[in-house]
């Protein structure tokens, strides 16, 4: 294995060593006690049989050093890794899937009507808007729309054009006469298209017009087109780097977290292309993916990076202060990184198709950047050593050398001579920023919510005005059950019904399928798609209207469309909340008893997480309401959230919070057996790990909010949800409410039943520098110690 350089330290002065040990130096007649805080280096003996230990620890030690020391070949596995995850992605990668319909819902039951007896309607399709001030009938403009649709008949992945010119398409054009539209049939989703492809077929139509003709495409495949990409990975990489550097002061320390992060998340969103091919995933899943990733990737390599300069700068060799720092900060990310991943995992429990592929989707990059910090930066330390000082930055990455003089010290004495009006204080401040999440409107955001240089936008606008604001998102009828003429007739009857129903405006002639066994109504509303009224119509329809008007029939009718999707998804979500909510909060506050073998910790680590991530929802649904602050962050019109996006938020905001919750309560109960004085251990607690907490969520909130430079909503909403979660979470919580309620309880914040303490296991979430015993243990060798001072 190689000469094994380990530190050798004072008995009475080392938390690990349980006995009085005398060191006894080559060369030297006499025993003598090492000097108080002078570690001394000792060769491995050659010949010793290594053993690998028992327990996890034990294990991400052994890996690291083996990491350590084979880090060329660790640097080449993980290019391989990467350069053939791009192979596979690219050879068998998936296509995102957009599977919104919730299991035993009316509007499933219509989408598979439709699906099965009409599939050129169960496809994407564009509407081609033509608009004309002086008439979309006037000889030179009809000849001009005309031509359009007659190119676009021939364009690649058109199966058909219904034009407003041609007797079927006779209602296409508004009462008016200014604006019209054609109805365009794809052979594929829009998931299916690339952005160029969607180009090919969108931009060459909207070129076609100019001021005398307005031209304008609506749908999925004509949004993709208008994407432009602004790279806002690498903004946030970039914010991240410069963090870093104020954090490290040294560029080379700075580089390391972003290599380990890059790689790990690479792999995993090619790994997750692969992932596509047996889940649905939405397409929003792998920018949250990558979001995620790439902000726990930085965070979980800051921690290890941290301790192991922190390592050198007590003396120690870089292979031994690498040993340390994933015994330590490496115990933790494998403990972090795993409650996230549950924690994400947890969505599974909404039983929702398409929160199922986006917890897949994260979970997978979680792990692989995890993966990342605990066998490539171990690796990438070793090409590093003690030249990880090297291009230091002046006035940067300074620490103070004495915890006890630190403005987090003097911060948290701050605190806790003011506890009462601390905590009261952050809890106004809490519940003040959640308090606008009262008035959320959860919906699905359509084109009236894309920016508005967005063709998707203007063609909405166009479309509401000329046929009325429900128009672009009709509901669906669904009418099965006999055949011929007694189900023709029936129909019949009931689109008759329906047209009487108030706030219905318009209502289709009833369409049979080939076999003549099913047939479809569409209607349209009076008021917009994510209007409340249209949401009551739609119950309605369900519950009054259409089961007066199938009383004695055998029809079988099902009310779907865009609007009923949004209310069957959000009534199935918020029906399965509480075993969500459960789930995920059972399972943190067992955890957090184990590991502090307390009740009283994880209960308040539970409170002050729900807290923190309704103050995140509150400053959300702000940031969606318009206004101002909508246009800072690009959502100028009043959005809906999809009540997914909360879910998605919550999981992951709950791994995130108890990373931070665990490495700065195992400071403070580490502080605590040592003194047991909780005020003490409060203060040195905080002073000791404010610092890492500060940079790392720094680092995530700006990996975070680089994605509200997007143009895609969803990825502004999980940017906006994340950045306010992380940045309340590590600051008003874990900097103010935390102390504060930690002092306030004294000795009775470590209080458990003794009955309770006799059956729970042993656990630490934090590991400890490892001590002489430890490594002796680790490898079973005799270490003599060389002295490098002498008393």
């Amino acid at each position: 294995m190689g000469t094994l350089l380990v530190i050798l330290r004072t008995c009475e002065h080392s938390r690990w060593c349980q006995r009085p040990r005398p060191c006894r130096f080559p060369g030297s007649p006499r025993l003598v006690e090492a000097a108080p805080r002078v570690e001394q280096l000792a060769p491995r003996e050659p010949n010793a049989r290594l053993r690998l230990c028992q327990g996890v620890a034990l294990m991400l030690v052994r890996l690291s050093d083996l990491c350590y020391r084979h880090r060329r070949w660790v640097l080449g596995l993980w290019v391989v890794a990467l350069l053939g995850s791009v192979a596979l992605a690219g050879a068998f990668g998936g296509a995102a899937k957009q599977d919104y319909l919730q299991h035993g819902s009316e509007s499933k039951a219509a989408a598979d009507a439709l699906g099965g007896s009409f599939p050129v309607r169960s496809g994407d399709t564009l509407q081609v808007v033509v608009h004309s001030d002086g008439g979309i009938s006037a000889p030179g403009v009809r000849a001009r729309a005309e031509k359009v649709y007659a190119d676009l008949a021939g364009a690649d992945h058109v199966v058909g054009v219904l034009s407003p010119y041609t007797p079927q398409g006779a209602g296409q054009v508004s009462a008016d006469g200014t604006t019209a539209y054609a109805q365009v049939a794809l052979d594929r989703t829009h998931s299916e298209f690339t952005v160029q492809e969607a180009k090919d077929l969108v931009l060459p139509v909207l070129a076609a017009g100019d001021r005398s003709l307005q031209i304008e495409v609506g749908g999925d495949v004509a949004k993709l087109s208008q994407s432009a990409p602004l790279g806002t990975e690498g903004i946030g990489l970039l914010a991240a780097a410069i963090i870093l550097l104020l954090v490290f002061g040294s560029a080379v320390a700075m580089g390391l977290p972003l290599i380990t992060a890059l790689f790990g998340l690479g792999s995993a969103l090619m790994l997750g292309q692969l992932l596509m091919r047996v889940v649905d995933v939405p397409d929003w899943a792998p920018p949250t993916a990558a979001m995620v990733g790439l902000g726990v990737g930085i965070d979980y390599a800051l921690l290890i990076v941290t301790r192991f300069r922190g390592g050198l700068a007590e003396g120690l060799e870089p292979r031994i202060a690498s040993l340390n720092a994933i015994a330590t900060a490496g115990r933790s990310v494998v403990v972090a990184g795993s409650v996230v991943i549950i924690s994400i995992l947890g969505i599974m429990l909404v039983g929702q198709r398409a929160l199922n592929g986006f917890a897949f989707t994260v979970s997978l990059a979680v792990l692989i950047t995890m993966a990342a910090a605990l066998t490539l930066l171990p690796a990438m330390l070793g090409f590093a050593g003690r030249n990880i000082e090297r291009l230091h930055v002046p006035r940067m990455g300074k620490r103070a050398t004495e915890y006890g003089s630190s403005r987090w010290y003097r911060w948290s004495r701050f605190i806790q001579r003011r506890a009462l009006v601390a905590a009261g204080g952050s809890l106004v401040v809490l519940l003040a920023l959640a308090a606008p999440f009262l008035g959320i409107r959860f919906g699905f955001p359509d084109a009236q919510n894309d920016p508005a240089g967005y063709t998707t936008h203007r063609a909405f606008g166009l479309l509401a005005a000329g046929f009325g604001p429900g128009f672009s998102a009709p509901l669906l009828v669904t009418v099965q059950g006999g055949s011929g003429d007694d189900l023709v007739g029936a129909a019949s009857v009931l689109r008759d019904r329906l047209a009487e129903v108030e706030g219905v405006t318009q209502v289709s002639p009833v369409s049979f399928n080939e076999r003549g066994d099913t047939g479809v109504i569409d209607l349209v509303a009076s008021t917009a798609p994510q209007a409340q009224v249209t949401e009551n119509l739609v119950d309605t329809l369900r519950d009054t209207a259409v089961p007066r008007a199938i009383a004695g029939t055998n029809l079988r009718v099902h009310v779907g469309g865009a609007t009923a999707v949004n209310l069957d998804i959000t009534r199935g979500v918020a029906d399965r909340m509480p075993l969500f909510l459960a789930g995920i909060l059972l399972a943190a506050f067992l955890l957090l008893m184990l590991v502090f073998r307390s009740v009283v910790v994880p209960l308040k680590a539970v409170i002050m997480n729900l807290l923190a991530s309704a103050a995140a929802f509150g400053i959300l649904t702000l940031a969606v309401s318009g206004g101002r602050i909508g246009d800072l962050v690009g959502i100028p019109e009043r959005t809906p959230v999809p009540i997914l996006i909360p879910i998605g938020i919550f999981a992951i905001l709950f791994g995130l919070s108890m990373d931070y919750e665990v490495f700065l309560i195992s400071r403070i109960k580490e502080e605590y057996d040592k003194t047991g004085d909780n005020a003490v251990a409060v203060a040195d607690g905080l002073a000791k790990s404010a610092r890492v907490i500060t940079a790392g969520a720094a680092v995530m909130v700006t990996v975070f909010l680089s994605f509200v430079l997007g143009q895609d909503v969803f990825g502004k909403m999980f940017g906006i949800g994340l950045a306010a979660a992380v940045l309340v979470d590590a600051t008003i919580v874990r900097m103010v409410l935390v102390p504060a309620t930690m002092e306030l309880l004294g000795d009775r914040n470590w209080w458990l039943p003794g009955w309770l303490d006799g059956l729970l296991p042993q656990v630490r979430a934090e590991g400890h520098d490892l001590s002489t015993d430890e490594l002796d243990s680790l490898y079973h060798v005799d270490l003599e110690p060389v002295p490098v001072a002498t008393p």
